[in-house]
């Protein structure tokens, strides 16, 4: 059977979906078993052509930028055909890390099911319903009728919202499993963990210091005038304006775990330090990111999930 994993990534999470490449290989003994490839959004050309354009989110119009953070989300439904519909793949996006090994998602029972993933958490999971689709192991046979250009350009024209569509709410539910939690584990790090989700994007390790370069959600279910109060934000000061910049991460081990493994790329040569100068240059990456590098150790061996550091320390 092929098996292959997807990251997906745009210019300005180019660096966490190197790492997060790394960390799939390092903590696997099955690497001559399955592909990884990075989508970038960058290379296809059809997110660059609704650049400015109105698209539908969870019911509210959206400009679509190409520069936001989350422009690579669309990428997430590329996999299957990339594959040529046939075998397994895991999708991820570009903030989430390996402390185990990935093949033992890739190459599980999937019980007949096209996808598994988990619930999202917060009210998105436990009112809306949303399937969290930035981790899914998929039987890309099952899956003929993805196709991500034209559903991403449905948007465009009302006939698709894109919130139901990272959602999954327009598979059949009877096609969708479940894995277990610490397999796409929210800002949750334990010895249990085996993908690392740093989910909550203001915290995100690499970003510390940075002014915040998302856009956050414009409509609250549970208190409306929330959304009205963003959307004004909006229209008053701009796409970002009055987002503040992005703080660190409030568990130590986390923003550790990820400058260990950014650390192990650059000795091992898998990520260049011009390439992460770079970075920081366009204010993808914290301008303090070598100093944080400075006093960071290293990872324990492969075979050891990585939090046997923080017993040990």
């Amino acid at each position: 059977m092929k098996y292959g994993v997807f990251i997906q990534t745009n210019p300005k999470q180019r660096l966490g979906a190197l790492v997060a490449a790394h960390a799939l290989r390092r903590y696997s003994t099955h690497n001559d078993q399955f592909d990884v490839t990075l989508i970038d959004s960058s290379d296809y050309p059809f997110f660059a052509a609704r650049e400015g354009q109105d698209y539908l989110r969870d019911g509210v119009t959206w400009q679509w930028l190409n520069d936001d953070l989350q422009s690579f989300t669309p990428t997430r439904f590329m996999a299957p055909e990339l594959m040529g519909f046939e075998g397994r793949a895991v999708v991820m996006d570009p903030d989430i890390f390996a402390a185990a090994d990935i093949f033992d998602l890739l190459s599980r029972d999937m019980d007949g099911h096209a996808i598994l993933c988990r619930m999202r958490s917060g009210p998105k999971g436990f009112i809306d319903k949303c399937y969290a689709s930035s981790v899914m192991l998929l039987d890309c046979a099952q899956l003929r009728h993805w196709n991500a250009e034209k559903q991403f350009n449905a948007m465009f024209e009302g006939d698709l919202d894109y919130a139901r569509w990272v959602c999954l709410k327009n598979e059949p539910p009877e096609s969708i499993g479940f894995f277990e939690p610490e397999w796409n584990d929210f800002d949750h790090f334990t010895p249990e963990t085996r993908l690392l989700h740093t989910t909550r994007r203001r915290t995100q390790p690499w970003k510390t210091g940075l002014r915040v370069d998302w856009r956050v959600a414009e409509r609250f279910r549970l208190f409306p005038p929330v959304g009205w109060l963003m959307r004004a934000r909006r229209r008053l000061f701009g796409v970002y304006g009055l987002l503040g910049h992005y703080k660190q991460h409030p568990d130590r081990n986390q923003e550790w775990f990820f400058f260990a493994l950014l650390k192990e790329c650059l000795e091992q040569g898998g990520i260049d330090e011009a390439f992460v100068r770079g970075e920081i240059e366009r204010q993808h990456v914290r301008p303090d990111a070598f100093e944080v590098l400075e006093r960071t150790s290293a990872l324990p061996p492969p075979d050891c999930h990585p939090l046997a550091r923080a017993k040990a320390a």
